[in-house]
């Protein structure tokens, strides 16, 4: 069960983590479909710490990346990050340090939809 009791939903054999966000998909697949943006892409990942390596005691720890929802490019040529919320999952203080970490490292803002 998921942590916020979302049902994953398949569209176009895509798995999308809620209805909602499916829902998203296919407003921006039809977007795309009418030539209103174009590049739509599904889960694009931004490193924030790469993996490292700790000498002192022999392990490697993975790094830490954020995962949006969606990202496109719209007619004025800008590249546009998504990420599916509600006003629960809004509020999870992990994804708010990632939110801010993405635009401190990559420059990019995220719209919450």
């Amino acid at each position: 069960m998921s942590k916020y009791n979302n049902k994953k939903t398949i569209v176009d054999d895509i798995a999308f983590d809620s209805k909602k966000e499916a829902e998203r998909y296919k407003v921006l697949k039809s977007m795309q479909d009418d030539g209103v943006i174009i590049a739509l892409e599904c889960q694009p990942k931004f490193t924030l710490i790469p993996g490292q390596y700790f000498e002192t005691i022999g392990k490697r720890e993975r790094g830490v990346d954020y995962v949006a929802d969606f990202r496109y490019i719209d007619r004025l040529g800008q590249i546009i990050v998504e990420d599916v919320k509600s006003p629960i999952t809004a509020k999870d203080k992990v994804y708010r340090i990632k939110r801010k970490l993405v635009k401190y490292f990559h420059d990019v803002e995220i719209i919450e939809v």
